[in-house]
């Protein structure tokens, strides 16, 4: 019996393998430079074609009709199943003979008797270098994609920066406080083979919120940028929101590296190529955009919304009972700065207890911007029987496709309590309890009524309860007073609670790092480091930056010294967030103790103003 089952388990495992569907299909090349050689592959899965021949391609000269074929064969067992997958790879060699962008035709091939067909695909020829003229038969970068400058991969050759060079690219150099702007920090090279890479100062956005983008940084194609084709790789992409008007500046950031170089090395009748390491130093690249400044005229429900949204609200139940909790949700939806919006806040009765609402972000990137939908839950319960209003709620954003503010409105509700299982007041005994509070109830009790005729100031426990409550009507007054003072010193207020405010986050960084949690540790950090920065010097936000602290810590008296451990403290941080190493405890825990020994420095001095 057992080898029977074996049997056709095998029996079973080989029909399936035969039973794979069959696909065809075209890879195109990648950017191609005039004058250079590429191929264009041909795939065919799980099948025996034939009849195949190459298309003409507009722009390119056919090199062989013969195409290069290799096969691959490969096997899998998952829970005892076994598939089998057959892949038949047909290359034809072109030659790029002038730039544009051009379509490679669909093609068909034959596999028992049915024909299967390609989609059109395109690419891009590029023109050559302006100091390099087109044709010749050159070789390929990754299917045609060559840098095709000779000199700057020679040794004797001395590297200039216009041969590797990171840029910062932005998808607008105009925008509106707030709108979302598309950053890229790309680096463009001459050189095929990069041996290190090494962030040494990380990229800056003084003045912006950053909402970071998932790459990977690979040489995988060709841009022609000012006369020149260059091999290029992504470094960072992000979405940036500005947080105020002017022109605001955005640094690439510093990078080391090691390039390979070819030396000549003769041999007699042989002359071959060694490759040389050199390092370069890359220096940072500055992008200037100017923002424009929000019209004024706001109205009262506008909290910073700038994008395309819509607004609605929910209610679970209309006719609820006393004590019976509902939940109202009002929601966001649209693109724009969405992430950064703050939960609307409606007007609900006094009737009704409130719990602390539960917000709910569901976001993603779009293009060139975030999109998605924001969720606020208020929880309420009523308290009392009755007919009850939540007006509408107004909700106000910025849309500058249009340049104008635009209000969108949550309709309202309209409850109708009826009387729950509890003991609960009607709406009318509700109000009447609210109103005369200084009414008090005929109190009956003893109908004897005392005979002592003594005046009361006669007693010396009415002197003594007199004496206490002018103690505590002057000592209220001192408190007021001086309640009113601090109310009044805004900057002091923010000075005294920035200490407890960054102990908060430390403590949450703490958590993280224990966690081992890197990503939300470093994020953490900085919010603590720059939060108190702000709270400390009295200073929004947006007009943080690392040369606003230096001149701020010393004018008012702060040493170089803690100054420069401050400036270290942020360098550090972003540059850990950015590196792989980063990731280890050790780094973790360093800048972790480095942040609270840099902060319990701060509050050991006084600050002048």
């Amino acid at each position: 019996m057992k080898k029977l089952l074996i049997t056709l388990a095998l029996i079973l495992g080989t029909v399936a393998a035969t039973i794979a569907q069959t696909s065809f299909q075209v890879v195109p090349p990648r950017n191609v430079i005039a004058g250079n050689v590429f191929y264009v592959t041909y795939r065919l899965t799980n099948g025996n074609g034939n009849g195949l021949n190459a298309p003409a391609i507009s722009g390119c000269k056919l090199l062989s009709n013969r195409p290069g074929v290799s096969t691959m064969q490969s096997v899998q067992i998952i829970n005892g199943n076994q598939t089998s997958t057959t892949t038949e790879d047909y290359t034809f060699t072109y030659r790029a003979e002038k730039e544009g962008t051009y379509t490679i035709p669909s093609a068909s091939v034959t596999v028992d008797g049915k024909t299967y067909q390609t989609k059109q695909a395109s690419f891009k020829v590029l023109p050559p270098d302006s100091s390099q003229p087109a044709g010749g038969n050159r070789g390929g970068y990754g299917g045609g994609a060559h840098v095709d400058d000779i000199a700057s991969q020679d040794s004797q050759q001395k590297i200039s920066k216009d041969d590797i060079f990171v840029r910062v690219i932005l998808n607008k150099n105009h925008a509106y406080e707030g709108e979302a702007i598309e950053c890229t920090l790309k680096l463009y090279t001459k050189f095929e083979r990069i041996n290190s890479f090494m962030m040494t100062s990380p990229p800056t956005f003084d003045g912006f919120l950053i909402e970071e983008l998932n790459t990977q940084a690979a040489l995988n194609d060709v841009e022609h940028y000012n006369g020149q084709n260059y091999i290029t790789a992504v470094l960072k992409k992000c979405i940036i929101y500005p947080q105020k008007a002017g022109k605001l500046t955005i640094n690439s950031g510093k990078y080391d590296l090691s390039v390979v170089q070819l030396e000549r090395v003769s041999n007699g009748f042989f002359i071959s190529a060694r490759p040389i390491e050199k390092e370069v130093s890359l220096q940072p690249f500055t992008q200037t955009v100017n923002i424009t400044e929000l019209p004024a005229g706001a109205p009262a429900s506008f909290t910073g919304a700038v994008g395309q949204f819509k607004f609605e609200s929910r209610l679970s139940n209309e006719q609820p009972r006393s004590g019976e909790a509902i939940s109202l949700r009002y929601i966001i939806t649209g693109t724009g700065n969405i992430k950064f919006l703050k939960a609307p806040k409606p007007s609900i009765p006094n009737e009704f207890e409130q719990y602390t609402p539960k917000t709910e972000e569901n976001t993603r990137v779009a293009g060139n911007n975030m999109t998605g939908t924001i969720t606020t839950d208020y929880t309420i319960v009523p308290q009392s029987v009755g007919e009850f209003k939540i007006p509408s709620l107004d909700f106000t954003y910025f849309d500058p496709s249009r340049k104008e503010y635009v209000t969108v409105s949550a309709p309202g509700y309209t409850l109708n309590v009826a009387k729950g299982s509890g003991t609960t007041m009607s709406s009318e005994q509700h109000e009447i309890e609210a109103k005369n509070t200084d009414i008090h109830h005929i109190k009956l009790g003893e109908k004897n009524l005392s005979h002592d005729n003594r005046p009361i100031i006669r007693f010396w426990w009415y002197w003594a309860i007199f004496g206490c409550l002018l103690a505590i009507m002057l000592g209220s007054f001192w408190i007021y007073r001086r309640q009113l003072k601090m109310d009044a010193d805004v900057a002091g207020r923010r000075t005294s609670r920035a200490n407890k405010v960054a102990r908060k986050r430390l403590k949450a960084a703490e958590g993280f790092m224990k966690a081992h949690k890197s990503d939300q540790f470093y994020e953490e950090m900085l919010k603590a480091v720059w939060g108190y920065l702000s709270d400390k010097l009295n200073m929004p936000a947006s007009q943080l930056s690392r040369q606003n602290i230096v001149d701020t810590l010393g004018s008012r008296g702060v040493e170089p010294a803690l100054t420069d451990k401050v400036i270290k403290l942020l360098d550090n941080c972003e540059m850990a967030r950015y590196t792989p190493d980063s990731s280890l405890d050790s780094s973790v825990e360093a800048i972790y103790n480095e942040g609270c020994e840099t902060i319990n420095a701060m509050e050991k001095i006084r600050l002048g103003r």
